[in-house]
Parts: structure tokens; sequence; C-alpha cells
């Protein structure tokens, strides 16, 4: 990845397998946009459990020009974050989205909707 990557992990320990795997998803997030100047990922254990683990959160924060993208996937009561893998896949898939949603806008290409117009027909 060219854009500055920081990860942090908050209430686990780091794995070598769960950073490269961060890396991995996050290059892809490059082929959005030449733009991407860095990108922040924090994960974090929510909520730990002694009989059926801890759920994760993921919070992504990327930096455009023209101000930050953001993405905060928390798990509430979805219990398919309790794996890391699953977690992280659905934030990237958001924060792709966010990106090209955002890279739409700056590009001038999202559909204006006409204002509708104002009075009322005379017969």
């Amino acid at each position: 990845m060219t854009a500055d990557l920081e990860i942090a992990f908050h209430g686990l320990d780091p794995s070598p397998a769960v950073e490269a795997a961060i890396r991995r998803h996050a290059e892809e997030l490059e082929r959005f946009t030449d733009r991407l100047i860095g990108c922040r990922v924090v994960l974090e254990a929510v909520g730990q459990r002694h009989r059926k683990g801890s759920l994760y959160g993921v919070r992504i924060d990327l930096m455009v020009p023209d101000g930050p993208v953001v993405v905060n996937r928390q798990p509430g009561q979805h219990h398919a974050y309790e794996d890391v893998s699953v977690a992280l896949h659905d934030a990237f898939d958001d924060a792709r989205r966010a990106l090209q949603d955002h890279m739409r806008r700056l590009d001038g290409k999202v559909k204006r909707h006409e204002a509708p117009s104002i009075g009322r027909p005379v017969w």
C-alpha cells in the first residue's frame, strides 16, 4: 500500500495473520482511487465473553484530500462478528462503498434531482 497504513488493536493481542488480512483489504481499497492519503484501522474486542468469545468492532478512517471518510462497524447483537475475518470483511466492504460514494461526489458524478416547480397551474 502506497498510502500510510496504521493498525491498532484494543483489548486484544496483535496478530500477524490479522495484520496481513488488514493490509490485503487496505491494498484493495487503493484500486478505487489514487487519492487515498492514509488509512487507520482500529480493531477492538467488545465485551469479553468467557464461554462464547469476544465480539469485534472495526473502525476505519480513510484520509482523502477533501476530508476523512470514516466507517465504524460495531457488532451490536450480530454474533457473526465473533469471527475477526467476518468483522474485517464487512467493515472494509462498507469502507469501499463509502470511498466510492465520496469520490463520485468529488468528481461531480452524482445525479442531481431537479427542484420541484413552485406555483399552481392556471387553466
